[in-house]
């Protein structure tokens, strides 16, 4: 099943580059999420929905736009599957 999102591997690079000190408990699902294009991938027994929504959870103490426009992403795919607002697919198509 395709969906219509931006790979989440692009959401965990805008992450880093965002995030100076990421937090140690969200650190290994955010590390997943680079290995993941799609909200329906698997990363070794878990989904990606799984490791998206294990990150979310952990990601509490990174705040700041970024953080809230991507969480705020996320969690609608997790929810829809999908994602066609355009505003962090631009920043992450230009490598930010």
């Amino acid at each position: 099943m395709s969906t219509n999102h931006p790979p989440l591997n692009s959401y965990a690079r805008v992450i880093v580059n965002d995030w100076d000190k990421v937090s140690p408990y969200a650190e290994p699902y955010l590390d997943a999420m680079f290995t993941l294009k799609d909200i329906n991938d698997e990363y070794i027994f878990d989904s990606g929905r799984s490791v998206v929504g294990y990150f979310l959870a952990n990601a509490r103490t990174w705040r700041g736009e970024t953080a809230r426009r991507v969480k705020l992403e996320l969690n609608h795919i997790l929810k829809h599957g999908s994602y066609k607002d355009e505003s962090i697919t631009q920043e992450m198509a230009h490598g930010s």
